[in-house]
């Protein structure tokens, strides 16, 4: 059955961050995943995931100033250095956490810059952190984003992202599967997933309309789930969804996979 992975940038606002580990343990979940790691200490995260026999499942690469809407930079070709200097912060923070892959934002696409220059610089920056992690066994992901939800997002279809793995060439570059972002920029998710799993290495859920959880929206969630386990799928499946009301009220879809708490973590992908 697919492995449960609670975001705790969206579940359980309802409590501040750090307590969030415990209420996702408490309801099942195996691991966690949520956006960026670097507000709080090493050791501060260490003990919440131990505290609560958690897997850290994934965290972004830094992004940029995202309080002031930057959604990563790694297409900037005036960001380089920057980006860069980001990968051993990275390096740093997944190694302490026990966390075996990191997502790596493309941004939205600066005004002005050719779309060679922004795939030239997106794919060197590719090249360079897929370079760096596999220095640590670390897995880098690319992560195609509606643009609806943040216009001029430049990663934005699954074959653009398949298309920038090939010329980045680096065997620890995966794709990061959304079914939210991709069943608003192109549909068709089982097919897709089905004719990429082997370059799939995470995958992310939410329904749509709404973003809200399985369940509330158009998405076949109850023929998608189980698609995973007969495809053969061994990661986890990241909940970045926007609970309709608390967390725990809208677990019902969930309960099936929740129940074993997900504990055999030698399927984990990393």
């Amino acid at each position: 059955m697919p492995q449960l992975a609670a975001n705790l940038s969206m579940l359980f606002t309802e409590l501040d961050f750090l307590d969030r580990f415990k209420a996702a343990a408490r309801a099942g979940f195996g691991g966690v995943e949520y956006l960026f790691p670097y507000d709080f200490s090493m050791e501060q995260l260490q003990d919440r995931l131990q505290q609560n026999q958690l897997t850290q499942v994934l965290h972004n690469l830094p992004a940029g100033d995202w309080q002031a809407g930057e959604r990563g930079i790694a297409c900037d070709p005036s960001r380089v250095g920057e980006f860069q200097e980001g990968i051993g912060r990275t390096v740093a923070y997944a190694g302490a956490l026990g966390c075996g892959q990191v997502n790596c934002l493309a941004g939205i696409a600066p005004n002005g810059i050719d779309e060679d220059t922004l795939r030239e610089t997106f794919v060197s920056n590719l090249t360079f952190a897929a370079n760096e992690l596999a220095k640590a066994d670390i897995t880098l992901l690319i992560e195609p984003i509606n643009t609806r939800d943040i216009p001029g997002f430049y990663l934005c279809h699954t074959q653009q992202a398949l298309e920038c793995m090939a010329a980045a060439g680096a065997s620890n570059l995966k794709l990061q599967y959304d079914a939210y972002h991709m069943q608003i920029m192109e549909g068709d998710l089982a097919q897709t997933i089905e004719g990429h799993m082997d370059r799939i290495g995470h995958i992310q859920i939410a329904d749509n309309p709404g973003r809200n959880e399985p369940g509330t929206g158009e998405i076949n969630y109850s023929y998608l789930l189980p698609l995973l386990d007969r495809l053969g799928y061994a990661g986890w499946v990241g909940c970045e969804y926007r609970p309709l009301a608390a967390t725990e009220d809208g677990l019902g879809w969930a309960a099936p996979f929740l129940h074993t708490r997900n504990k055999d973590n030698s399927r984990r992908k990393t």
